[in-house]
């Protein structure tokens, strides 16, 4: 059974950082490629960021652009998205999914996200 477990939410002020991980677990990681998404209160949801299934290419939204980092490790079945200079806007809860593909497709699994909110 396939199962995504995020994890490193929190509340943060402006301008400060998070490091949420995604530990994947029930299918073989490295095949695939894995993204981050968020939903804000009260939207629908918005693609962050994706990385290929060896970690040579991400991509990323540009509302984050230059503010975050996906990485994974393939040896530890994880995948993670380091964010920076955190705004008000970035608020919401953040899910890892498994893309269908090594490099794109659509969602095969999603996790149960992690909340993150941005406030003084």
């Amino acid at each position: 059974q396939e199962r995504l477990v995020e994890s490193g939410g929190g509340l943060v002020q402006p301008g400060g950082s998070l490091r949420l991980s995604c530990a994947a677990s029930g299918f073989t990681f490295s095949r695939y490629a894995m993204s981050w998404v968020r939903q804000a209160p009260g939207k629908g949801l918005e693609w962050v960021s994706a990385i290929a299934s060896n970690g040579g290419v991400s991509t990323y939204g540009d509302s984050v652009k230059g503010r975050v980092t996906i990485s994974r490790d393939n040896d530890e079945n994880t995948v993670y998205l380091q964010m920076y200079n955190l705004k008000p806007e970035d608020t919401g809860i953040y899910y890892c999914a498994r893309v269908t593909g090594a490099s794109s497709g659509g969602v095969g699994s999603w996790g149960q996200g992690t909340q993150v909110t941005v406030s003084s």
